[in-house]
């Protein structure tokens, strides 16, 4: 496909998605004050509590205006992701091979649920983890957040635990491209383990341990998944890598040796093997 028609292409194609992310902002701008409301309800229930207070503070006569665009718009994103990711994957499948394109086919639809699935995770976690990042506040103090600042931090937590429900489909990504290795990931699972469980005890709803193991199992399944399918791909890999080893020894069994070969001085002139060709069988 020339230049022009690929730069046509991806031109159409970001109209497309950008047309899907204003729908999506749209109805996001409609579900702002529910959305609004749930996410401020750990707040609600800090300043329910004796001693403790904590609220929202917008700081700006235009900051709810400010605010209501930006929840809109990543709402928007959200809401609209499977056509702009759908977007994506059109422009990308032209260029690559059919074995590529039915891995890459198979991420995606790996990555997306993972995706969202770490953003519920958050949504879960989110109460606990306001309570105990303001419990420091002094008794009779008012934690004042500003709104931007809280939404902000509410919106990177989503990313960063929806990104973090990413990595299995990163190891595994690592490994079929050759750059990682299931022995090397599987080494290290001691530190996984830990680091894992020191987060979902940090983060856990209640201070049980069934809580805790909860939120850390999913996570820690998903390693385990991503780390067998690697093992499992380099034992094939290894499988076809001796076949193409015995391949090329059987090759080099049949060869003729180069001391057993025939001298050129032996060997038939050209002008006579030009002569015999033109001879029919019988009169060689």
């Amino acid at each position: 496909m020339p230049l022009k028609a690929h730069l046509k292409e991806l031109r159409n194609r970001l109209i497309i998605a950008g047309i899907a992310v204003l729908l999506g902002a749209i109805v996001g701008w409609f579900l702002y004050d529910p959305v609004m409301v749930a996410v401020q309800q750990p707040l609600m229930e800090i300043s329910a509590e004796k001693g403790r207070r904590a609220e929202i503070n917008y700081g700006s006569v235009g900051s709810p205006f400010d605010l209501k665009i930006q929840v809109s718009i990543f709402l928007g994103l959200l809401v609209s992701s499977p056509v702009w990711i759908y977007q994506i994957w059109g422009f990308i499948t032209p260029g690559l091979k059919t074995k590529e394109r039915r891995y890459t086919l198979g991420f995606m639809f790996a990555a997306v649920p993972l995706f969202l699935l770490g953003i519920y995770f958050g949504w879960i976690v989110l109460p606990e983890i306001v309570k105990v990042l303001t419990m420091f506040t002094p008794q009779g103090g008012v934690n004042q957040i500003l709104a931007t600042d809280y939404l902000t931090f509410v919106m990177r937590m989503f990313l960063s635990l929806g990104i973090a429900f990413l990595l299995p489909v990163v190891l595994v990504g690592l490994n079929f491209a050759g750059l990682l290795s299931g022995r090397r990931v599987i080494k290290s699972w001691r530190i996984v383990v830990f680091v894992v469980c020191l987060v979902a005890a940090m983060a856990a709803p209640g201070p049980d341990a069934m809580s805790m193991f909860l939120l850390a199992g999913p996570l820690l399944a998903l390693f385990f998944v991503a780390t067998g399918i690697s093992l499992i791909n380099d034992k094939r890999r290894e499988k076809r890598r001796a076949a193409r080893e015995a391949d090329i020894a059987a090759t080099l069994d049949q060869a003729v040796p180069l001391d057993q070969a025939t001298p050129l001085d032996k060997a038939m002139p050209l002008d006579q093997l030009k002569a015999d060709d033109g001879k029919p069988d019988g009169a060689r």
